[in-house]
């Protein structure tokens, strides 16, 4: 019975991790064939006898009679003499099957067999978990806070499993105590060294558009189709919505009345502010949507270098842009192509590249960050408003501006 006692001491991995008693049998059979190999070289001559209804198992070694001269392999075969200790009719040639006992082993095999059985049973365990997850990705899961570091959030789920929310995966303006239940995709699920690294993030574009399956019951039903999300995190999105049925207006069943709908969606991402479009093929009209909530003049568009060229009233230029540049540069994520915004009556504008001569071209960079890529829009622009939208120095701001004007004055 001591092999049923080892079994039985292994009771809390089962409960713990949930392995059924088969799965522990056939883990048990293994650990130990191994640990039958150590002892007498090879494991090919024993029965290994597992029941898993009443937990037990049995292991047997099998040996041929022979003289007590002829003993070649004393782990293949026995002494005549030796045999009839065990029953006293044996004769030479006979089969012997012996019981062997845990004692047999010897206690540093025990001792090993038993760490190599927890690492066995941790390593089934992680499988089931990284398999579990890896079905997961790109679902919204909740989780709680367990601890806090600086680079990551550790969350736990309901079954102790780990998921890691890295700073850069999380909103911004997000804030965590121990404790608090955690919304988030399952962005990615790894085996690292037999152990799953689970992650979470709350910034992804997809996590933005689950919340929108999982909110929307018409998005739920396949009644309103996402084409496409934009973000950044904790700032703005953009989401281009369609619907195949003509009798639904997929803009106003997302939003809902006075904002019913999204309200909770905008809550969870931090209060992001977050346009809902209509989704058309029809590439110009696309494009003045995408730039919403700016009014759009006209708009021409270069389908080779995937570029447009939109043409907005003065007062409509910095909407179009955003505060931060963030509108126009959503926009062109959203739309595929590269966004020029021009005043109306300003076609002799020059663009910003014209000037790599005089200008550095990390500063010119700065600029179409924030979707400044024309002479006549950075100069629409104050000083005062530059040098807060920018990071560049207020003196190389106006050095810029001085540049950019003796350019018209010629």
């Amino acid at each position: 019975m001591e092999n049923l006692a080892l079994i039985d001491s292994f009771s809390e991995f089962k409960d713990d991790k949930q392995i059924d008693r088969v799965t522990l049998m056939a883990i048990l059979e293994e650990v130990f064939r191994n640990a039958l190999k150590k002892k007498y070289g090879s494991d090919d001559n024993f029965d290994i006898i597992v029941n898993p209804d009443k937990g037990d198992l049995e292991i047997w070694r099998n040996r041929i009679v022979v003289d007590d001269r002829d003993v070649m392999d004393p782990n293949e075969e026995i002494g005549i003499t030796e045999a009839r200790k065990i029953e006293d009719d044996f004769e030479v040639g006979e089969d012997v099957s012996e019981e062997v006992k845990l004692i047999d082993l010897g206690r540093r095999s025990i001792l090993a067999l038993r760490q190599n059985l927890i690492s066995k049973i941790h390593e089934h365990d992680n499988t089931i978990i990284y398999k579990q997850f890896k079905d997961l990705e790109g679902d919204i899961y909740t989780a709680e806070v367990h601890h806090i570091r600086h680079r990551a959030v550790i969350l736990l789920d309901d079954e102790g499993n780990e998921i890691i929310l890295p700073k850069d995966k999380q909103i911004p303006s997000d804030f965590f105590r121990k404790g608090d239940n955690v919304r988030g995709i399952i962005e990615s699920v790894e085996l690292k060294g037999n152990k799953p690294t689970i992650i979470m993030s709350r910034a992804n574009p997809l996590f933005l558009e689950k919340l929108f399956e999982q909110e929307i019951p018409e998005v739920f039903d396949g009644l309103i189709t996402v084409k496409k999300v934009v973000r950044i995190p904790g700032e703005k999105a953009k989401v281009a919505v369609d619907s195949y049925d003509d009798r639904i207006d997929p803009v106003g069943a997302c939003v809902g009345m006075k904002g019913s709908r999204i309200h909770g969606i905008v809550r969870e991402l931090g209060n992001e502010n977050i346009d809902v479009i209509n989704y058309t093929e029809n590439l110009t009209l696309f494009i003045t949507r995408a730039l919403s909530p700016a009014k759009v003049t006209s708009v021409k568009i270069n389908e080779e270098t995937k570029r447009a060229e939109v043409i907005l009233r003065p007062e409509e230029v910095s909407k179009a842009i955003g505060r931060g540049g963030h509108n126009i540069r959503l926009a062109g994520q959203l739309t595929g192509y590269e966004i020029d915004v021009l005043r109306e009556g300003a076609e002799e504008d020059v663009e910003l590249r014209e000037f790599k001569d005089e200008i550095e071209g990390w500063i010119i960079e700065e600029f179409h960050k924030i979707g400044l890529d024309t002479a006549k829009s950075v100069l629409d622009y104050d000083l005062n408003d530059l040098v807060k939208r920018t990071d560049l120095e207020e003196e190389t701001i106006k050095e810029v501006i001085s540049i950019l004007k003796e350019e018209f004055e010629d």
